[in-house]
């Protein structure tokens, strides 16, 4: 019995399919033989006169803005390049300079890694310098040196990177400038001319939208890289900090407290007052003003 049933419901359900896809294609038929569809799927003749612009045309569109802007684009590919070379860890901290200075760390010859700082000048070996320098003055003195010297390569570094930022900025401004100005030339030819030609008004529009276009071209590239090299200087300074902090691990202050390392000059002296010398300078306090 239950099969008899299923065996017509399913005879029941092909028949309707039938009769829909029946109904489906005379409706087909009929939209197809219909004039009005046959009119608007027939496809419209092109205008006559329109012509294709060339890149270097539709540049000169621009105006005056296009020339800064230009120079915009250039300078982008300069600080993209520079930053990406400038940001690297090879750069910031070359392996063949963090082996050797952990060699000497190794021997306690902390004269020879300053003396290898000095001559191998990077951001890693600058810090690692100034630190070294102050070992005679403490932990907390040599710490604060080497945190000066990493704001110090960290500043250097995001200098030229920020200047993506302001091009990112200008460019849009330098575009939209553009347009506005193109578009009071238009208008005040409009005015001057009359709406004759409304098409004349239309192209002088699209003409001068180019500055905005062009403006909007370099400015996304330069945010990316702006963000994307901002990152990567970070990621080289975190780099740099991690061997810093391996290599003064265990540093025997206590052995070395006094002790001047480097051939750096030292201005600070002994108050002359207390020098002892054979004019008997006295207290200061005591001293006429």
């Amino acid at each position: 019995m239950r099969n008899t049933i299923r065996h017509l419901s399913c005879l029941t359900i092909a028949k309707s399919f039938s009769r829909l896809v029946a109904v489906a294609i005379t409706a087909a038929f009929l939209l197809l033989a219909s004039p009005g569809f046959s009119q608007a799927a027939s496809p419209a003749p092109a205008p006559a006169g329109v012509q294709s612009k060339t890149l270097w045309e539709q540049i000169k569109e621009g105006g005056w803005v296009m020339f800064p802007i230009a120079l915009c684009s250039i300078a982008t590919l300069y600080l993209i390049g520079d930053g990406i070379l400038r940001t690297s860890r090879k750069k910031a901290a070359p392996p063949e300079q963090e082996e050797a200075l952990k060699t000497l760390f190794r021997q306690g010859d902390y004269v020879g890694a300053h003396n290898y700082c000095k001559t191998n000048p990077s951001p890693l070996t600058n810090v690692l310098r100034s630190g070294i320098g102050l070992l005679g003055e403490g932990k907390q003195v040599a710490e604060e040196g080497m945190t000066g010297a990493l704001a110090k390569e960290n500043s250097q570094m995001q200098t030229y990177i920020s200047y993506l930022s302001v091009i990112g900025v200008c460019t849009p401004m330098i575009g939209l400038l553009g347009t506005v100005t193109g578009m009071i030339k238009a208008f005040a030819k409009l005015g001057s001319s009359g709406i004759g030609d409304p098409s004349g008004l239309s192209a002088a529009i699209g003409e001068v939208l180019v500055a905005t276009a062009s403006g909007l071209i370099i400015a996304i590239p330069a945010f990316g890289a702006f963000y994307f090299l901002r990152n990567r200087a970070t990621d080289s300074v975190h780099h740099i900090q991690d061997v810093v902090n391996s290599l003064f691990r265990k540093m025997p202050y206590e052995s070395l407290a006094g002790v001047h390392l480097g051939d750096d000059e030292l201005f600070a002296a002994t108050p002359n007052w207390l020098a002892g010398d054979s004019h008997g300078a006295g207290d200061p306090a005591e001293q006429p003003a």
